[in-house]
């Protein structure tokens, strides 16, 4: 790729969690550039550097300058007070749209906390393309709302078989998006940040296979930057064994 060899060639590396991810170093002097298909990001901590690559790629390539970052990849980035607030408010707009969820009447928090769902009976299945279609742009949506990664788990586990009472689920989760349509994440700007996690593991907490669910986020002083909540592959034998398993993923 014509791009990679140019940007490589003026000292970016490509990082090894993220081939779209090129970070340049120099000095006190740091540059990334993500790249997707035709869009691309530019960022560092030095402006008179990240202006200099910009003119560098327009030199070399058919680029227009959009400016400050405002939408990319159906999320939305605003500047505020504390750093930058991240949201895809109209990606759930449409979303809503599309479902017939628009009107709905929201409620405040996105699932049950009694709701335990099963495999479904034969005479209770719904459209499953339609389930698995929905479930899989709310998994698009997580990567902004860390609150809906446990319930989206939950329902992305039956889209091979979904049944009336995760289709019920499914529309709760809806109405809970168009209560809560406003949310999004706060990028702080700090000083010497710490990097924390907190995380937890249920014991046999799935009825119908006995495997646990273990779920994490972690934060960069204030700023949550990677999250999960998923199924364990192995049942335990016990809360702590569940605990360790949940451990050794993580590290």
């Amino acid at each position: 790729m014509e791009l990679t060899r140019y940007l490589i060639s003026a000292g970016f590396q490509c990082s090894k969690s993220d081939t779209s991810l090129f970070i340049l170093c120099q000095s006190d002097c740091i540059v990334y550039l993500l790249v997707y298909v035709d869009d691309i990001i530019v960022t560092g901590n030095v402006s008179a550097a990240v202006s200099n690559i910009i003119a560098g790629l327009a030199h070399r390539f058919s680029l227009k300058d959009l400016g400050n970052l405002h939408y990319f990849l159906g999320i939305e980035v605003a500047p505020c007070d504390a750093g930058l607030f991240l949201s895809q408010h109209k990606y759930v707009s449409d979303l809503l749209l599309e479902t017939n969820m628009h009107d709905s009447k929201g409620v405040a928090t996105p699932m049950n906390s009694e709701t335990v769902l099963m495999p479904a009976a034969k005479d209770s299945i719904v459209d499953a393309t339609r389930y698995r279609k929905i479930v899989g742009k709310l998994q698009y949506l997580s990567f902004t709302r860390p609150d809906i990664a446990y319930p989206v788990n939950k329902l992305a586990q039956f889209m091979h078989s979904p049944g009336l009472e995760h289709w019920q689920a499914l529309k709760r989760l809806l109405r809970y998006l168009n209560h809560t349509i406003d949310y999004g994440l706060c990028l702080v700007r700090e000083r010497n940040p710490s990097l924390f996690v907190y995380s937890n593991a249920d014991w046999a907490g799935d009825p119908s296979d006995r495997a646990s669910t273990t779920g994490y986020i972690t934060y960069l002083g204030s700023t949550p930057i990677s999250w999960s909540s998923k199924k364990q592959k192995v049942v335990s034998r016990s809360s702590t064994e569940a605990e360790y398993r949940y451990v050794r993923c993580i590290l």
